[in-house]
C-alpha cells in the first residue's frame, strides 16, 4: 500500500472515530435539516388564523372564487367576544382579529410579525377591493394570472437543503483542518511526518482527499434523508453539486488551515473557526433567505465563499439552470483555495 492510500485510510478512520467531528460534521447540521424539513413540509398549506367577532358582509357573503382562495389562505374562527379576541392576538395565540363597523372592516393585527402582518393587510385590501367592484355591478376589466416559473412539484425544503449542506460542508472542512493542524503539531505528528521517508506532498493531497471525500458523505447523506423523508427533488443540473463541492472543501480548508496556522491550541483554532464559520453561515442564507436583508448585508454576502457555494448549488439543484450556471462559483470558490492557502502556508509551523 502506498503511503498516500496509507495516510488517507488512517485519516478517514480517525475522524469516524473522532465522535465529536463526527457529530458536528454531519449528525449536528442532519438536525437542522430535520427540524426544517418538519416545519416546513406543509409550508404551501398554512394559514393566517383569524377571529372574526360579529358579523362581517364581505366574508359571510362572498362569492364563491373569492370563498375558494379565502378557504387557502386564512383560518377564520368566530367569536363574539372582541376584547378576548384581541388579547389573542396580543398573546400569539391568533394573528388578527377583523369585525364591521357599519361599512367599515376594522382589521387588530399584531406587528410582532411584520410578514404575517403585511401579507393580512394586503389580503383584506384585495378583499375589499372586490367587495366594491361586485358592489358596482360592473365585471372586471383587468385580471391576474400567476405562473410559477419553478416545477409545479417545488417544496420548501428544496431551497433550505442547499444551505444546509453547504453549511455542514463548510464547517466540516474548516475545522478538521484547523484541530488537526494544531493537534497534530501539538502532539508532534507533523514533526514524525516531516522526518518520515513520506513526500510532504503526500500528507496534503490525503488530507485534501479525505475532505472531499467527508464532504460526499455529507451530500449523500442529506440528499438521501431529503429525498426519502421529505420530499426533495433533484431538478436541473444537480450533479454538478459534486465539483462545486470539491471546490467549497478546498476553499474551507484553506479556511481552517489558516486558522491552524495562527492557533497555539485546539481551542483556539476551534473558537477562530466558529467566529469565521456561523457568522458567515447567516450572512450567506445558509438557514433563511436573504431577500429582504438591508443592501450592506447582501454586499457582504457577496465576498463570502459560503454564499457562492449556497448560490451554485441552489442554481443546479432548484433552479434547474444549466452547468454553466456553476462556472463562476466554482471560479471563485477555488480562488479562495488559492489565495488562501498561499497566505495559511507563509503563516505555517511545522512546530512552535
Amino acid at each position: 500500500m502506498t503511503p498516500l492510500l496509507s495516510l488517507s485510510r488512517a485519516m478517514l478512520k480517525g475522524f469516524f472515530r473522532d465522535r465529536m467531528a463526527f457529530f458536528f460534521s454531519i449528525v449536528f447540521p442532519l438536525m437542522f435539516l430535520v427540524l426544517f424539513g418538519g416545519i416546513f413540509t406543509n409550508d404551501g398549506a398554512s394559514r393566517a388564523d383569524i377571529i372574526q367577532v360579529g358579523q362581517v358582509s364581505v366574508l359571510d357573503r362572498a362569492p364563491k372564487e373569492l370563498t375558494y382562495y379565502l378557504d387557502e389562505s386564512l383560518e377564520i374562527t368566530k367569536s363574539s367576544d372582541l376584547k378576548d379576541a384581541v388579547e389573542q392576538v396580543r398573546k400569539g395565540d391568533a394573528d388578527a382579529v377583523v369585525s364591521q363597523d357599519g361599512d367599515r372592516l376594522v382589521l387588530r393585527y399584531s406587528q410582532a410579525d411584520q410578514v404575517v402582518a403585511a401579507t393580512l393587510q394586503g389580503t383584506f385590501q384585495s378583499i375589499i377591493q372586490t367587495a366594491n367592484l361586485a358592489a358596482t355591478g360592473q365585471p372586471p376589466k383587468f385580471s391576474l394570472r400567476t405562473d410559477q416559473v419553478e416545477d409545479d412539484s417545488l417544496e420548501a425544503i428544496q431551497y433550505y437543503t442547499p444551505g444546509l449542506m453547504g453549511w455542514a460542508i463548510a464547517s466540516g472542512a474548516t475545522f478538521g483542518a484547523a484541530t488537526n493542524l494544531v493537534a497534530w503539531r501539538k502532539n508532534g505528528l507533523l514533526r514524525r511526518l516531516r522526518l518520515a521517508p513520506v513526500p510532504t506532498s503526500s500528507v496534503v493531497v490525503a488530507r485534501v482527499a479525505v475532505s472531499i471525500a467527508i464532504a460526499l458523505v455529507q451530500a449523500v447523506i442529506f440528499l438521501g434523508v431529503g429525498v426519502a423523508f421529505f420530499g426533495l427533488r433533484l431538478t436541473g443540473s444537480w450533479p454538478m453539486i459534486i465539483p462545486l463541492l470539491i471546490c467549497g472543501t478546498l476553499a474551507f480548508m484553506a479556511i481552517g488551515l489558516l486558522a491552524g496556522a495562527v492557533a497555539r491550541t485546539e481551542e483556539a483554532a476551534v473558537g477562530i473557526a466558529n467566529f469565521v464559520v456561523l457568522p458567515m453561515a447567516f450572512l450567506s442564507g445558509s438557514f433563511f433567505s436573504l431577500d429582504g436583508a438591508p443592501g450592506y448585508v447582501t454586499a457582504v454576502s457577496k465576498v463570502l465563499p459560503l454564499k457562492h457555494l449556497n448560490q451554485g448549488m441552489l442554481d443546479t439543484m432548484v433552479r434547474g439552470e444549466g452547468p454553466s450556471s456553476a462556472l463562476v462559483p466554482m471560479a471563485i470558490l477555488l480562488g479562495f483555495a488559492i489565495v488562501l492557502t498561499a497566505v495559511a502556508s507563509r503563516l505555517f509551523r511545522w512546530d512552535r
